[in-house]
């Protein structure tokens, strides 16, 4: 962690004299409004709350510390989270010394192994994957320092601490959990020659003669790594953590966000439309048969899977560069033929139908399709693989925010009474 912390350390107090001089200067200046759609809405597009580590440009797609991510595909995950954390990708002694310390901390306690054990055999992987989170949270340093008095200036340090030992044992227990959730066998243990998304990779023990399941994996956690900070899961463990819950608390939160059905479970759904169109035709369906099937969801009412987005309107370049991964690994998969074709037909019918804001596809069109391919079929563990990499995301804007001292989290609520009364009061002043 040594490199990690000197970096930081070097950087949060003018980070902390920037964030005084902009709310001294502008703090009361506007930065957005809220309609009566967007309170009723979800919130969404209100501008409310601050994310360094990532944004989400309609026309560029995520972009993490202002690198586009298509940039960074071929970046290990322990990069990505050096540079979400400090701004900057890691130099080679950096990444080694982060890639070491992760290492050193990478054993899970046996006590997480017995509580898992414990657990009903038909318990939801999420569960398990949220309750291991929880579990560990007895051994949080920042729970313990700060009830020893710890200073504020302090914060980001504990938090960082605990981010490391999480993010160092999430792989082990991630795959722990798929094991014994499929019974395939004991946890196996990690290997320390190995960097944190093949380890991850090689304790699912899934075969890999070629090594593209362990570039899979690394790919996988590096695209999915953080996602601006409004998402469910990022905003659920943005709020508990400002309660200075500890990084358990928080990134357990999240995940239980991330386990919600209109959140992590998209590639799953995605995935079961390819199979459904394989099954139906016995195989790869014409253009033609493909461009009915399509027009016959539309018109039933139903939507197309990992089409369109709710900010992006280009293809994602988390599909592009899953795609090119595809394409390289398994061109003549019929699971990714499918995908392909997908991707050539369904943008001309969604333009065609004229209700799609964005007809192109997002990550969720493709990611599962890749995983079946290797053999990763239980989909009800696909949320779990999701759930790893957005740790770093999770983890490394709960360390910056401690180091900010951002506040706590506490919007005001209106009733719909209020929002009746005072959209009458400016119907009758007009």
């Amino acid at each position: 962690m040594a490199k990690l912390h000197e970096k930081l350390a070097s950087q949060i107090p003018a980070l902390r004299e920037e964030v005084r001089a902009l709310v001294k200067e502008h703090g009361t200046k506007v930065i957005s409004e809220v309609t009566v759609a967007q309170a009723f809405g979800g919130m969404r597009g209100v501008k409310g709350m601050i994310c360094d580590t990532s944004v989400v440009d309609a026309d560029t797609g995520l972009v993490i510390r202002n690198i586009p991510i298509g940039k960074l595909a071929n970046r290990l995950p322990e990069e990505i989270f050096y540079l979400l954390v400090t701004g900057e990708l890691p130099d080679a002694e950096a990444l080694a010394d982060l890639q070491g310390d992760l290492r050193k901390r990478a054993e899970v306690p046996a006590y997480v192994w017995a509580v898992l054990k414990a657990m009903p055999e038909d318990s939801h992987p999420m569960t398990m994957f949220n309750t291991a989170i929880l579990v560990m949270e007895r051994d949080s340093v920042f729970r313990r320092r700060y009830a020893e008095g710890m200073r504020k200036e302090e914060y980001w340090e504990a938090a960082l601490e605990d981010s490391l030992q999480l993010i160092a044992k999430l792989p082990a227990v991630a795959a722990g959990i798929y094991r014994l959730h499929t019974k395939k066998g004991e946890p196996l243990p990690s290997n320390p020659k190995l960097d944190w998304g093949a380890d991850y990779a090689q304790m699912l023990g899934i075969p890999d003669p070629s090594g593209e399941f362990a570039n899979l994996m690394r790919l996988y956690l590096t695209l999915h790594s953080d996602h601006e900070g409004g998402n469910v899961s990022a905003f659920t463990c943005h709020t508990v953590g400002s309660a200075l819950s500890d990084p358990y608390y928080a990134v357990s939160a999240g995940m239980n966000g991330l386990a919600g059905p209109l959140h992590g479970l998209a590639n799953q759904e995605c995935l079961h439309f390819v199979l459904d169109l394989r099954k139906k035709y016995n195989g790869v369906p014409t253009d033609e048969q493909l461009r009915q099937y399509a027009w016959d969801t539309l018109k039933g009412g139903h939507v197309i899977p990992g089409y369109g987005h709710a900010v992006l309107r280009i293809t994602d370049p988390r599909y592009t560069a899953f795609h090119d991964f595809g394409g390289r690994v398994c061109a003549s998969d019929e699971v990714f033929r499918i995908v392909d074709a997908i991707f050539r037909i369904v943008p001309g019918v969604l333009r065609e139908q004229g209700k799609a804001k964005d007809p192109w596809p997002n990550v969720d069109a493709i990611s599962g399709s890749l995983l079946y391919h290797f053999g990763l079929t239980t989909f009800d563990y696909y949320t779990v693989l999701f759930g790893v990499s957005r740790a770093l995301g999770m983890c490394a804007q709960l360390v910056i925010n401690r180091a900010l001292g951002t506040a706590i989290t506490r919007p005001k609520s209106v009733s719909t009474e209020w929002i009746k009364s005072n959209v009458n009061t400016e119907r009758r002043a007009a």
